[in-house]
């Protein structure tokens, strides 16, 4: 993997991470996120209650994350009508500065905004270990955080194969 994709303040994002939990543990419902928009408004996972959610934390110069962008642009257009939201939050440090420039690279049909202060409160990370970039957290219309990957999984192998079935499964009533 590109060294890249590390995170390169790994330690103060670790540290605003949901207390350490095993991994295979989801928590019942993300914290109520909030995103920061260029525009100088917040966007919250609260206003989506009742659609599923796509979460995606990147980094915008990661090629990795560019391209798991793009392919969540995709699918947005797709599963739209049936109620899916894809929602980014850039987390590295300038990213207030270079989300613009990657709206306007990229062009996402969906929100892409950023974060300074609890980057991934929303998603449980093993402790110990830097986490690999893009993160991915799958919300359903209750609110419940369903499952959640991470740039060095080999989900990301296949990864319009997988992302349609992390989607079709946010569809279904949970078991």
């Amino acid at each position: 993997m590109p060294s890249s994709r590390f995170i390169p303040v790994a330690a103060v994002l670790l540290g605003m991470l949901l207390p350490a939990a095993p991994a295979a543990v989801l928590p019942p419902k993300p914290s109520d996120f909030t995103i920061n928009m260029v525009d100088g408004k917040t966007l919250t996972l609260r206003q989506y209650r009742g659609r599923p959610v796509v979460l995606a934390f990147i980094l915008t110069y990661c090629s990795h994350c560019q391209m798991t962008v793009g392919v969540l642009a995709k699918l947005q257009k797709e599963y739209a009508p049936r109620g899916l939201q894809v929602v980014a939050s850039a987390i590295e440090s300038n990213a207030q500065a270079a989300v613009p420039n990657f709206i306007k690279n990229f062009a996402p049909p969906f929100p892409v905004g950023y974060n300074t202060g609890a980057a991934a409160d929303s998603l449980i990370h093993p402790t110990g270990k830097l986490p690999m970039m893009p993160l991915l957290g799958f919300i359903d219309r209750q609110g419940v955080l369903r499952s959640q990957h991470e740039g060095e999984e080999p989900f990301f192998n296949d990864l319009e194969q997988n992302l349609r079935k992390e989607i079709e499964a946010l569809f279904l009533p949970k078991k």
